[in-house]
Parts: C-alpha cells; structure tokens; sequence
C-alpha cells in the first residue's frame, strides 16, 4: 500500500507559552496589529520588546499566512518563534487557523524542524468551540506537511525536511487542552485520509492503473479491517456492466469495480435484519484519460492521472470511516478504467446496454466519466441504501461554470444536499448547488436510444447530472463535480501543488453528522 513519506503525529499539552519546549513555537497575528496582544505579552517581554520592534518596524504585516521568525531567545523554552499573518480579523473563519497552521508547518519543513508547537488560538479574542479548533489545526498541520516525492531520486529532494515531525497544540487551560487533543484526534484522521487520497492522486498512470488501484484498495481495507471486493472485466462482463468495459475496452489494462464494505462493529456481532448500508459512496476513477478516439488536446493530458481522484476520494474515505468507528454502515464503490483509443476501443456511436437495462449512445469517447458512473450508481441502487453520494471530476463545465473556488453540487433530495452543503462548511471545502431538471434531461435524449451522452456545451455540467440521475432509481442521491478543485498547478503558502484531496473532509463531515 503506499505511504507518505511524511509522519505527523498531533497531540494537546497544557502549558505556558513561555515554558513549553520546542524547535518553533509558532502564534498568530492579525493583518494590521500594532500592540502585542494581551496572551503574547509574557513572551514579548522575555524576549525584550522583539515582538514590539517587529511591528513597529512594519516588517509583519499580518496579512493571511505571511510568515516571519524570531531567533535566539534565551529566555523562552523554544528556540525559536513564529509569527503567521492571521489575515482581516472581519475575515475570521476557522479555515485561517487551518492554512496558517498548514503555511507553519511548511517553512518548519524547509528548515528541518522536527517539533512544532502551535499557538494560534491564543490571539483570538473570541475564540471557536476548542475542539473544532483542534481538528482545524491538526488538519492544516498535517495536510501542510504532505508533499510528493516518490520519483524524486535523494539529491533533488528537500533533505532538510524531516521525515517524522511532532506537531503539540499548546494552551495554559486544562478544559481547552483536553478539548484541542479530542479535536486533534479526529482531526488527525481526516487530513491522513485527505493526504493518502492526494497520494494516489498524485501517482502517474504508468504506476496506477485499474488493476493497481484495485491492490491498493485492498491493502488499505486489509489494515483497516474492511472487506473488499474487485470486479475484473470477466466479472464485470458476466453482470452486464458493459458501460464500465466499454471505456475500458480500448486499453490492454482490463477495467475493475471495487466494493469495499465498513460494518461498524456492533453490526458485526449482531448483523441486521435488513442488510441494506446507510451510505453507498462512488467515485470515478478514470486511471488516466486521453478522451478516447475524440482525444483531448496535448497541452492538457499530462494532468489527466488525476482523473482517478473521485475514486481515490473513496478509497481513503472508507479507511478513516473505520478508524473514527462510525456507526453507519457504509459501501465505497470504484468502477476504474483507462480511457485510451485502440483497435478495439468504443467509438462515437455505439450504443451500449447498461446495467440498469437502459441503453445509451456513445457522442463523445470524452465524456467517459458518466457513462462508468452509469453501472456503479444503477449497482448502488440495488443495494438500496438510505443515500447515494458520487464523486467525480465529469465536466469542464464545472470548471468554466464555478473556477477554482467551489465543487458542483447537484442533488434529487433537498435534505440530502443540505447535509453536504452543512458538512462542507464544516470542511472548509466549498460547494455551489446547481440544477439538473426536466429540461437538462431533454438535451440527452435521441432517437436512437434512450440517452446519450452529451448534450451540447449550453449547461453541460448540469446536463450530465441529469443524465447520471437517471441511473439512481429514484434513491437520494447527491452529486459532486469536482474537476476544478481535484488538483491544482498553484502551490500556496499551506499546500503544495498537484492532487488536493478535495471532497474527502467534506464527505467525512456529512458521515459524522448524520
């Protein structure tokens, strides 16, 4: 199974600032501060005024996740101090703690520092729930830290980064520290499902195709004590999921459908009567897409290993739900295929008999993703859960509709789309609700069949939300296109470049809350 090739661990200890031992003890500051704020004036005053000059010099100006250092302060425990720029104080959200404690533990990275405290909470005048901030900050730290480098031969990596980093979340109040330590715990599970998600994102198409990705998933049930099954194509062909084998048909890497089962543990010992799951989770993982013979441009296919990050979402996301022991029962379903143009590849046209029985025609090699999706959802339909949620990176519309800023959420049941839109709040991991009618639908529909598979540029994301509903049977059912926000070209201060992890805490939050 992989591993990063970073480990964190986050923890809670109650102490004073000016005694805690650390390589940084890293505090926060808000854009256009000009005092030392009442928590930081102990440590301003055994540092003699170092905190005061800085500000008075201007040098920190506290905009969001600016970052400056002090040095060589012999009378405070650790050796050196950070200031993060905390942004507008107007602005204040719980995600400023998450990227500030993500943009520290990347410049401790640079320097090789092995022991970070984070104090980032103590300017706060009116502080969040504590143990939202614990989870807040141990997720920053962590995601913060993650970095690829698998390919990397020693010389050209950062050989001052530590392999091992202890992150302590430090408060003088007894009550807030055992609040932060339960908020780190949990926090710690759901930024490490975040990172191996982005992992396997991350993982070029020469390393990772179906049958890869299968072992993967398995080895990560195995230690998380899961079970899971893999489809191969004989499978596959035997259920009549022709729409997966039909994507996959013009590669020499069969497709696979990966089930993968969390039964909470009370179920285990007194299994239910009706063994329908709660939640049936999807992903799309298209192990690397060319489009097929309509093939995308040149300029934009290196990129398309992270066509796979939906399922990759959902492999990481049934490993943490066994590790927080939640008490639904939940199913992750992954049909991967690798869409390239061969002799024997689907071509424009065809038409194909699904799962389900309803029949589609093939308008473009391209559009590949929903048509996968089509048996993986109809097969989450028989199963009957309480709630179906796909994820995906389908459409460039989405991309063109909402940029980088907001995921496409699209959904048939107001209640279920509610949860996710409370649950992305909570997640910092933004959605926009979109629509997908009866007039959506009419765009897909032909003669020839019963859908097909595009239906012009006009509202395209939203059209082929209307088609993937189709396949649902009427289930609860929420949708969410995530192709501007799967993975990204721009590093920033509190993450590096490449495949996010979107959508993992997201999911994770709905699954806490129900």
């Amino acid at each position: 199974m992989l591993k990063t090739c970073q480990t964190t661990t986050v923890t809670a200890k109650q102490s004073d600032l000016t005694k805690l031992t650390a390589d940084v003890l890293v505090l926060g500051l808000f854009k256009n501060t000009t005092a030392v704020p009442k928590s930081l004036a102990p440590l301003d005053r055994l540092t003699k005024g170092a905190i005061t000059q800085l500000l008075k010099l201007g040098d920190f100006t506290g905009d969001a996740n600016q970052i400056s250092m002090l040095y060589a302060q012999a009378n405070t425990a650790a050796q050196r101090l950070m200031l993060v720029g905390l942004g507008d104080k107007k602005a204040f959200k719980l995600d400023t703690l998450r990227q500030a404690a993500g943009a520290a533990t990347r410049a401790a990275d640079n320097i090789g520092l092995k022991h970070i405290a984070l104090a980032l909470h103590k300017t706060l005048t009116s502080p969040p729930d504590p143990q939202r901030v614990g989870q807040a900050l141990a997720e920053g730290a962590i995601v913060g830290r993650y970095t690829y480098n698998d390919f990397l031969t020693q010389q050209n990596q950062n050989n001052r980064s530590p392999k091992t980093c202890r992150i302590t979340l430090v408060d003088d109040d007894p009550a807030t520290t055992r609040a932060l330590r339960k908020g780190a715990a949990l926090g710690t599970v759901l930024a490490q499902a975040q990172n191996l998600a982005r992992h396997l994102g991350d993982t070029p198409a020469n390393e990772i195709y179906p049958a890869v990705l299968a072992r993967h998933a398995q080895a990560a049930a195995r230690s998380a004590g899961l079970t899971c099954k893999v489809y191969d194509d004989k499978e596959l062909a035997r259920r009549n999921m022709n729409a997966i084998l039909a994507v996959g048909s013009g590669s020499a890497r069969k497709p696979r459908l990966i089930e993968i089962t969390y039964t909470p543990a009370k179920e285990k010992k007194s299994p239910r009567t009706n063994n329908a799951p709660d939640v049936v989770l999807v992903g799309k993982a298209v192990t690397f897409d060319s489009g097929g013979l309509c093939i995308k441009p040149s300029a934009s296919m290196d990129n398309m290993k992270y066509d796979k990050c939906g399922g990759c979402d959902v492999i990481a996301i049934m490993t943490a739900c066994a590790q927080l022991k939640l008490p639904q029962r939940v199913v992750g379903l992954i049909p991967a295929v690798e869409n390239l143009p061969s002799a024997t590849c689907f071509r424009p046209g065809d038409i194909i008999r699904t799962y389900s029985g309803k029949t589609i025609e093939i308008s473009n090699t391209d559009a590949e993703g929903r048509v996968i999706l089509a048996d993986a959802l109809a097969y989450a339909a028989t199963l009957k859960p309480k709630a179906i949620l796909d994820i995906a990176t389908l459409t460039g519309a989405c991309v063109i509709a909402l940029g980088q800023h907001n995921a496409g959420l699209f959904s048939n049941n107001d209640s279920l789309r509610h949860a996710i839109q409370n649950a992305s709040q909570n997640a910092a991991e933004p959605v926009w609700h979109l629509p997908m009618g009866d007039l959506y639908l009419q765009q897909m529909k032909t003669k020839a069949a019963d859908l097909k598979t595009t239906g012009g540029r006009e509202g395209a994301s939203c059209t082929a939300a209307a088609f993937l509903g189709q396949f649902v049977n009427q289930m609860p059912w929420a949708h969410i296109d995530v192709a501007a926000m799967a993975d990204t070209t721009k590093e920033l201060p509190y993450r590096t470049a490449g495949a996010t992890g979107f959508g993992v805490r997201l999911i994770l939050e709905y699954l806490l809350n129900l």
